[in-house]
């Protein structure tokens, strides 16, 4: 007879080592602490998008020469920039418009001051660099209007430039994220001199207009809405042709406006200044600028687009990201497109602008620049920028001169 068996304990492959057992749980812990950190950044990130955020200083402000009119500014690739533009300075009403660069080194930049400053005029050490130049409609000497634009949220306050004489072409100029619609007077000129009416308007949340019920952006899902009201407005008052000129986001409002809006018929072309062609671009752009792990910018992306996210955000509904991406919809364009973007923007890249231009050739034109930076074009070379602007309107037959 067989000795009886031993019961057999417990397998090799079923014995936990006690040091594994307390490795496994540590690296258990630090997955979900990177998990919970992973979603925090990803929801800050996403949070930033949607919430408006006034001007933020960029620049220092080293010395004020009154007796010289020159102000010098710290370095940055801003305040090198050739041409005209404006500062914000803080804790003050001053607003300043720099000119032509007399003076740098290493850590400096010192322009000319084109506005007077008292000699005795004290101003705070940081400012903000602008590329508005022109910050209230009386600065163009042109007549003009203040009037209310009737939208979804209440009334949208505008400017009317009217064109010398009859017209029937009018431009809505949209502003960019961030901005009030004083960042669009530089074009209004330009326009005037075509014979164009033109149309300066202001959208939900942008500070000047109404908030939305979530006083978040919507990224242009539902701004566009608020154009539309103005394309409205336009045609009440004569208009048979609209261009929508569109700056940064406002490019993002006027391709929406363009593909979504009940007015369409009467949408002549789209004049687009350093725009969002596709918020993805500019989000992966901005993440890896900030140094930010792919998966971050991918989580803040479906944060974004997804009902929870709306939730976490209070934005109110999703953002369609899909449906805001000009590129992947670019078969359903119906009307010209000129867009201008520098190739160096640094916070919009231009790479979606190209991929639209080389999508519909038959319908955008592109024109490149470099140097010039985000929605600064016209501050850097306003000759180049406002002929391409001049020849692409009278090659639609929309110019009266």
């Amino acid at each position: 007879m067989n000795a009886p068996r031993r019961a057999a304990g417990p397998r090799a492959s079923q014995r936990t080592n006690p040091g594994l057992r307390v490795t496994l749980s540590a690296l258990g812990v630090a997955l979900a602490a990177s998990a919970t950190a992973l979603g925090a950044v990803s929801l800050r990130v996403a949070r930033t998008v949607v919430r408006p955020a006034g001007r933020r200083p960029d620049t220092r402000i080293v010395r004020l020469d009154a007796a010289a009119q020159t102000i010098t500014l710290g370095r940055s690739p801003d305040t090198v920039l050739p041409g005209r533009y404006g500062l914000f300075t803080v804790g003050s009403a001053d607003y300043l418009r720099v000119g032509s660069i007399v003076g740098e080194d290493e850590d400096t930049v010192t322009r000319k001051l084109l506005t007077h400053v008292p000699a005795d005029g004290d101003l705070a050490a940081e400012a903000a660099f602008s590329g508005w130049y022109f910050d209230k409609p009386d600065d163009l000497l042109l007549p003009f209007q203040s009037i209310d634009i009737d939208t979804g949220v209440g009334a949208c306050p505008a400017w009317e430039f009217p064109a010398h004489g009859d017209t029937d072409v009018w431009v809505i100029q949209v502003h960019g994220r961030g901005t009030t619609r004083s960042e669009t007077l530089r074009a209004v000129p330009v326009f005037h001199a075509l014979g164009i009416s033109s149309l300066v308007v202001s959208y939900r949340n942008d500070g000047d207009a109404p908030r939305s019920p979530s006083g978040t952006y919507a990224l242009g899902a539902t701004e566009w809405r608020d154009i539309d009201a103005a394309i409205g407005y336009a045609r009440r008052h004569g208009a048979r042709r609209v261009l929508l000129m569109g700056w940064s986001m406002g490019g993002a409002l006027s391709l929406q406006a363009a593909l979504e809006s009940p007015h369409a018929d009467v949408i002549a072309g789209l004049v687009l200044d350093s725009p969002v062609v596709d918020w993805r671009t500019v989000l992966n752009f901005q993440g890896r600028a900030m140094r930010l792990p792919a998966p971050v910018i991918a989580l803040a992306e479906r944060t974004l687009a997804s009902n929870w996210g709306a939730t976490a955000l209070r934005s109110g509904e999703p953002i369609p990201l899909d449906r805001l991406d000009g590129v992947s919809r670019a078969a359903e364009l119906r009307h010209p497109v000129l867009i201008l973007h520098s190739d160096d923007d640094g916070f919009v890249p231009a790479d979606a602008s190209h991929a639209l231009a080389q999508a519909r050739p038959d319908l955008v034109t592109m024109e490149t620049f470099t140097v010039a930076r985000h929605t600064k074009l016209w501050n850097y070379d306003e000759t180049r920028w406002t002929s391409a602007i001049q020849e692409w309107i009278r090659g639609q037959g929309l110019a009266r001169d």
